[in-house]
């Protein structure tokens, strides 16, 4: 955990934001997108433009039949902040003798503190890849499993992963990354663009999407 930059660093929300007022764009038409997370608004088939056109290019990428799954894209501040102090609460449970620093820095492994998420502002995605009759390939643990569901194996460059899993995460790498994405190094399946996170791994002066609040 050390070697990562996890999204509870202050260098991560210390990143300015530079707001180019890039809209949500509905994801439903153009990508496959999973129910699995749906809301009765729509924010979770949500993203920003630049992140949805860099995802339509990525798919281009992929081997012939094989599609991106959108799991999740825009989800409301309030949200985030839940998910994050479910988590956080479930790490206090299974280590009671945690200081509230370490409960923080380990909650945010699999979940981002509002002040750094960038699904609040529509400009992170989790997905996973299926075939053409919409069978999810293997990647070596479930979309959204805990490091501690998967024991570990949600991390992207997790050790001991089916070689079959080691390949299909490979050719997710190659195609997101070609388009400008970079990758949560502790989940597999979360990949943003613009986002504070992006910013300080590409070196950008300041990142291009702030929070959302949709009407």
């Amino acid at each position: 955990m050390n070697e990562i930059m996890l999204m509870s660093d202050p260098t991560v929300a210390a990143m300015p934001v530079e707001e180019c007022d890039e809209p949500l764009l509905d994801c439903r038409s153009v990508l496959r997108v999973d129910q699995r997370r749906s809301d009765t608004a729509g924010d979770w088939a949500h993203l920003r433009a630049g992140v949805l056109r860099r995802l339509i290019r990525a798919q281009e990428l992929l081997p012939h039949g094989w599609h991106w799954l959108l799991v999740e894209g825009y989800r409301p501040p309030a949200l985030q902040e839940s998910i994050f102090n479910d988590y956080a609460a479930t790490l206090r449970r299974l280590h009671p003798e945690a200081s509230e620093s370490h409960i923080h820095t380990a909650a945010s492994r699999w979940v981002a503190p509002l002040e750094t998420a960038g699904h609040v502002s529509g400009a992170a995605v989790d997905l996973t890849i299926c075939t053409t009759d919409g069978i999810e390939v293997d990647m070596g643990s479930p979309e959204a499993a805990t490091p501690e569901e998967s024991d570990g194996a949600c991390y992207t460059q997790a050790a001991g992963l089916p070689a079959q899993a080691q390949q299909n995460r490979a050719v997710m790498i190659e195609a997101l990354t070609a388009v400008g994405m970079v990758n949560y190094p502790t989940e597999w399946w979360h990949w943003s663009y613009g986002d504070r996170y992006l910013a300080l791994a590409t070196g950008a002066a300041a990142a291009l999407y702030g929070p959302w609040h949709r009407a």
